[in-house]
């Protein structure tokens, strides 16, 4: 059956899908791009992670849907998501695809737009600002520094890495941006050690990012699990590795001072 979209012209025809990058959360960084999207919007799909709080006044009259993923846990499935988008825009329907932080960036945004591709939908790409660069800065973190890394290369936390790729990331003498990486960190963390990385190599895990209970948890290669584990942290969180968190600067505290806090609280924990 085929939809009306909101100003009449929609009627017997397809429609569109938009993949838009909601940026790490915030409303206010999303692009202007991307409140237009919305704005215009019929049917949109959104994450847990993108900015859904004024879905309602950001995509008035749309159809919102729920789409829930977490760790471990996916409320819909891939296919029935990339199903959900064809068959709503088939119909006639402007789709919009919120997705937290860039659809390119570990967010399963090119399976989306060759789904729209093989069904013969119209499918465009709005960029959104990923959080591997966005968090650490929120937490005066810069992934590169002159003179201290020219290089970041950004992992999924989801499965842990293979020896070959540890070796290959404990060798490049850069920063690691590790995403969705709280529940992988024992084993990331010893297979780096394992690959000749050395256990004072400084970690930074900045939780909730964005957020009023962002929080930065300091500490090293050798005891980042221990410290990370006694300060309870879990996701959603982003974790750096590399000599670039000495530089880290969250609110007031240094990385000197947050590191100091954390052998403190460990000792105390301890």
């Amino acid at each position: 059956m085929s939809r009306v979209g909101r100003d009449g012209d929609g009627l017997g025809r397809t429609g569109s899908v938009t993949l838009v990058g909601g940026g790490p959360g915030r409303e206010d960084l999303l692009t202007l791009a991307a409140v237009r999207a919305l704005r215009y919007a019929d049917v949109v799909l959104y994450d847990r992670l993108a900015p859904h709080g004024r879905l309602d006044e950001l995509a008035p009259g749309a159809l919102l849907i729920d789409v829930g993923k977490r760790p471990g846990h996916h409320a819909i499935p891939q296919a029935e998501i990339e199903a959900l988008l064809v068959e709503h825009a088939l119909e006639g329907s402007r789709v919009v695809r919120l997705k937290g932080g860039d659809p390119y960036v570990l967010g399963r945004g090119g399976e989306e737009v060759l789904a729209c591709h093989k069904a013969g939908v119209p499918v465009e790409v709005i960029p959104g600002v990923t959080s591997a660069i966005s968090v650490p800065g929120a937490a005066g973190i810069p992934l590169t520094h002159r003179g201290v890394s020219h290089m970041f290369t950004v992992v999924s936390g989801h499965q842990p890495l293979t020896a070959s790729e540890l070796e290959h990331l404990a060798g490049l003498g850069g920063t690691i941006v590790v995403l969705m990486g709280v529940n992988t960190l024992p084993s990331l963390t010893a297979g780096l050690a394992r690959a000749g990385m050395a256990g004072r190599m400084p970690v930074a895990i900045v939780e909730r990012g964005f957020s009023s209970e962002q929080r930065t948890t300091i500490g090293e290669l050798a005891d980042i699990v221990t410290t990370a584990g006694r300060a309870r942290v879990g996701s959603p969180a982003v974790v750096v590795i590399g000599e670039v968190v000495r530089l880290a600067h969250d609110g007031d505290a240094s990385a000197a001072e947050l590191m100091e806090r954390a052998v403190g609280f460990a000792a105390v924990a301890g």
